[in-house]
């Protein structure tokens, strides 16, 4: 009995340290890689500033000048956006965005931005939008299409 407690004590460990890997793998991004909502809108509304590429991986383009991939989940929408950013120079700087649901739990912006990276963009950054899209920019005013 005592064999049988000390192997289920072994496996129960061994899981939870499964389960906390799980819980803190690392994102595709850095802290330093994500930008804030503001930054981006100042700069769209600033008539002399270079625009970044600005592409939606989510279910709609609502951010002015923004080009449509499609959600980043589908397999066919990460080919579209492979394409489109192989005819883009690598030092360009390129905002990938989606604000579907919550930042954390989106399922389209971590398989598009590790394409991204990926491919090399130097100036790759992802939208922080950790609520939704209407939330995070309709509701400020930021410009939309």
């Amino acid at each position: 009995m005592k064999n049988i407690t000390k192997y289920l004590l072994i496996f129960s460990l061994a899981l939870l340290g499964f389960a906390s890997q799980a819980q803190t793998k690392a994102e595709p991004w850095t802290e330093s890689q994500l930008m804030q909502t503001k930054e981006l809108a100042d700069i769209i509304n600033n008539p002399k500033a270079e625009k970044p590429l600005i592409i939606n991986i989510g279910p709609q383009a609502v951010i002015k000048g923004s080009v449509d991939v499609g959600p980043g989940k589908e397999k066919d929408n990460i080919k579209k956006l492979e394409k489109m950013l192989s005819k883009e120079n690598k030092n360009r700087e390129v905002v990938l965005y989606c604000g579907c649901c919550p930042f954390d739990k989106c399922p389209n912006i971590r398989p598009a931005f590790s394409l991204i990276k990926e491919k090399g963009f130097a100036k790759a950054k992802l939208l922080d939008v950790p609520k939704n899209i209407k939330t995070n920019w309709i509701d400020p005013g930021y410009p939309v299409n």
